[in-house]
């Protein structure tokens, strides 16, 4: 079965994603801003969510993860829980 690690940060709003990946994509550390801005706890980590298969994570998540090209900030991406940013950190 597929597997994949990735990492993410959850925010409240659409706005605040956006400029959190505007931050990564002009250089900072994606690990040290989940650290700073994440709800989830995860974000103590990282972000890291560790290894997991399709279906168990919520659907938006699963499309991305499993689609999406690796090591890229993807995002925004809306669940019923907010705002997050993806880094898919590897797929087999």
């Amino acid at each position: 079965m597929t597997q994949a690690t990735a990492r993410h940060i959850l925010v409240d709003s659409e706005a605040k994603c956006e400029q959190l990946k505007a931050e990564i994509e002009g250089g900072k550390d994606f690990a040290e801003v989940a650290k700073q801005h994440s709800s989830c706890p995860s974000g103590r980590n990282g972000g890291d969510l560790g290894s997991f298969g399709p279906g168990q994570m919520v659907p938006e998540f699963d499309k991305v993860v499993f689609s999406g090209d690796l090591n890229t900030v993807h995002g925004p991406v809306k669940t019923q829980f907010g705002y997050h940013l993806l880094e898919i950190t590897s797929r087999s």
